[in-house]
Parts: C-alpha cells; structure tokens; sequence
C-alpha cells in the first residue's frame, strides 16, 4: 500500500532524495520532470560541493553512506524542504528515493569481482529505502549489474525489497540511452519499483528522435578564435558567439533545455549570466599530438594515442570517468574533436551527456570530467521520473519560486581536502589517492 494520501491530491510538489548523487545527473532529471529533489547524499567532497553550487536548496549530506541512519536522512529531507518551501509544513512522506551506487564491481570496463566491496553499496541503496519507504524509487547501474555472475546480489537485493511491498519493472532490461534522445553509446539498467499492486510500466521514451554530435555542439564557440584557457574554465564569448549561442535551434538543444535557464519543462530557474560560459578550460597539446589528431579521420581511433575522433554524424562513445584517488587516478581517454585537432571540452561532454549550458561543474578539467562520466545523463533521468510520476498519478506543475541563485562559485574550485574542511567532515574521508600502477597490475579500470 502506497503511504499517505496520494501525491496528486497533495499540493505541493513531490519530494524526493538522491543517494550517490555525485554533481547531480539524477537530481537534474527528477526535478526538470517535476520533483523537488531535498536531499542528496555524497561520498566525494569534491562532488557534494558541486551538487550544492548547482542545487543550493538541496541539503547534502557528505557522509559515508553506510553510517547514515534513517533519522539523518530524514532530517536533512526536512531540511531541504523548508529550503524549497520556507512557509509551509511537510507532511513527512517521501516519494522517491534514486541513486546509482558505485559501479565498478560490476563493470565489464572493470574485473566484474563478484567479491568487489563496491557491490555491496547496493545493499545500502536496499537498506535505506526498506527504512524509509517512499513511495517509490530508482536504482541505476550498468548492465553488468545482469550479468549471471552478480545473480546471488541482484537477486538479494532486489527481493529484499519486493517483501516489503514494491513492485518492480526493469530488473531485466539493458537501456540504450541513445534511444531516448542522449547523443551517446550508452548502456545502463535502470531499476523502477512503486509500492502498491501494480508495477511501474517499462522506461518511457520521452522522444523519438536520434541525435548526434552535431546536434549536441550547435552554438558552441570555436575555441581556436580564443586565447587558450589556462587559469579559468569560464570563457567570456565576443558579441558575435553570443549571438551564434542563442540563436543555436534544434530539436536536440530543446529536449535538453541546452539554453535555458533551468526552468524549462518543470524544474527551477537560475540566474544566469548572458555571455558567459563555463567548462571551456583548454589541454595543450604537442604540436606532434595536434598534428596526428587531426589526421584522424571522424568515427577511428588515433593511432598512437588510441583517441577515438567523434564523427560529426553519429553519436558519441561512451563518456568514461576514469578512476578516483583511491582507485589509482587515471584519467579516462577523451575523445578528439571532430573537426578540431584537440580533445573535448568539459562544456562539449555536458552537451554530449545532456546537461544544459548553465549547469557548472568542477574548474580542474580531471575532476569535471570524471563528474559528467559518473552521471547518469539527465534526459535519461528525466525518463525515469516521468515514469515514476505517471506510476503515482501525479500531474507535474511548473515551478514559481524565485530564480535559484547559484552557491558560491569557490565550490567548483576546492581541493578534495578543502571541500572535506567545507563540509566539517573527517579528512580521512577524503579518498586516499594510491599508486597508479598498483591497479595497472590488476587491471582495475573506469565503469
């Protein structure tokens, strides 16, 4: 039995939390599809303080989730809640829980260590989702996570909750995300369950229409007009890129909000700033590099390097994070440029990995990148919401809150012990970094 009165005949938006929640792929989808996201939970300082700059009215918590207890999770919802609506009372419930646990144990890019410890976050995914029993929820992960070895754990976990009361759909599904409008190679399980007696129905597909590189970087500048960014990722664009920014138009840049200012479909509007845009910070190259990167012929991988070059008329390849501090630190290969003889962008992945043009993420190009490669894209996760929503019977209302006034900019800045002080936690919370070429031995590698 669903708890409470229905969410439809409740006047407020609906409430949900988000576990894992990194900078906040998850979060953007659930609430440009109408959810107020109040909490989210991060391991990573670094993330939890890029998450707090994009959302400033979700309270975060940067803890370790194993030791967050149900009381915790529902003080820092109440606390966000009054954040999101400071004159009236909530009644308490919670209508989703989402989140993406930790991968890796079950990536193919990976080992697949059936005996990995990451594996066992999805249990604390179960665990507080038993404790809390919202309404309904979300678990992403990677297709690994069906492979016949991970059996015993899926099956634990997912059972652990069908007993106390959610019916589940999507247990069984590898997702193609460029088949709901992500300009990317990507594939992922997303897990859907809604107490009560009927199921959820299968992901809905918010549009069909397949896009490609071209389409994700329409109206971006052309970086080789500019002088190289080397001390900032934000790029002050000249009269004419502005115009060229604004008046981009396709279906792509529309589905995703690409130029708007957060409020689009039904999430919350930010203040933006006309002609100013971030994640453009430059690599240098060898003249040796630029040389053979742009011998590259589209859609083939340089040879030396193994950089695959983006084809302007195809999707892109997976976007891949690399490995945390703790896992050794290597930094995932970025895909070239398709007509330009460098590597992407931080701005040019988001655009790839659906995120709009006001959403910021860390200034240090290793730390962004990582961030949009551990995200789930938010078009993707605008799907599940949606999917959630039409499963509660809830009509989503647009926002009329003030614009949300982002947090302070030295939030994308801070070094991981830096953010862990922000945060007043432990810095030995603070992942330790190891030696690369202990995981080189083991073949440990991103999800």
């Amino acid at each position: 039995m669903i708890p409470s009165a229905p969410a439809a005949s409740r006047a407020r938006r609906p409430v949900a939390i988000d576990l894992f929640s990194g900078a906040g792929g998850l979060s953007l989808g659930f609430e440009s599809a109408g959810f107020d996201v109040v909490s989210a939970v991060e391991y990573d300082p670094v993330h939890a303080a890029t998450h707090l700059y994009n959302f400033p009215n979700t309270d975060i918590l940067c803890a370790d989730i194993s030791g967050i207890s149900k009381a915790e999770l529902l003080a820092s919802a109440a606390r966000g809640w009054i954040n999101h609506n400071p004159e009236a009372d909530w009644d308490g419930v919670v209508d989703a829980i989402v989140g993406g646990p930790s991968c890796q144990g079950f990536s193919v890019m990976g080992k697949q260590d059936a005996d990995d410890e990451r594996n066992q976050l999805i249990f604390e995914f179960v665990r507080l989702v038993r404790e809390v029993m919202p309404r309904t929820f979300c678990l992403e992960n990677v297709p690994g996570l069906l492979d016949p070895r991970f059996d015993e754990v899926r099956r634990r976990a997912l059972d652990a909750l069908r007993e106390v009361g959610y019916r589940i759909t999507g247990d069984d599904v590898i997702i193609r995300a460029e088949d709901h409008g992500v300009p990317q190679k990507r594939r992922r399980v997303i897990v859907l369950g809604v107490l009560g007696d009927e199921a959820p129905e299968a992901l809905v597909q918010l549009t069909e229409e397949s896009f490609n590189v071209s389409d994700a970087f329409a109206g971006l500048p052309e970086l080789w007009r500019y002088t190289p960014l080397t001390t900032t990722d934000v790029l002050r664009l000249s009269n004419t890129a502005v115009e060229r920014h604004e008046d981009a138009e396709n279906s792509y840049l529309g589905f995703v909000g690409a130029l708007g200012d957060g409020s689009e479909l039904y999430g919350h509007r930010r203040q933006t700033v006309r002609g100013l845009l971030s994640g453009c910070r430059t690599t240098a190259h060898s003249e040796a590099s630029a040389k053979r990167f742009g011998a590259t012929a589209p859609g083939t991988k340089e040879p030396i390097s193994r950089y695959f070059r983006l084809a302007n008329d195809a999707p892109a390849l997976t976007l891949r994070a690399g490995t945390g501090r703790e896992r050794g630190s290597f930094s995932a290969a970025r895909p070239l440029h398709p007509t330009s003889a460098r590597v992407i962008t931080v701005r040019e992945a988001a655009r790839i990995h659906s995120f709009p043009d006001w959403f910021r993420f860390h200034t240090t190009n290793w730390h962004a990148h990582r961030q949009i490669g551990n995200a789930v894209p938010p078009v993707l996760a605008r799907a599940a919401a949606v999917t959630l929503m039409r499963a509660l019977s809830i009509e989503p209302t647009k926002s009329t809150d003030p614009a949300v006034d982002f947090g302070d900019p030295s939030l994308l800045t801070l070094s991981p012990t830096a953010a862990a002080r922000h945060f007043s936690i432990a810095t030995d919370q603070v992942p330790k970094r190891k030696r690369p070429e202990t995981f080189a031995a083991e073949g440990d590698r991103a999800a």
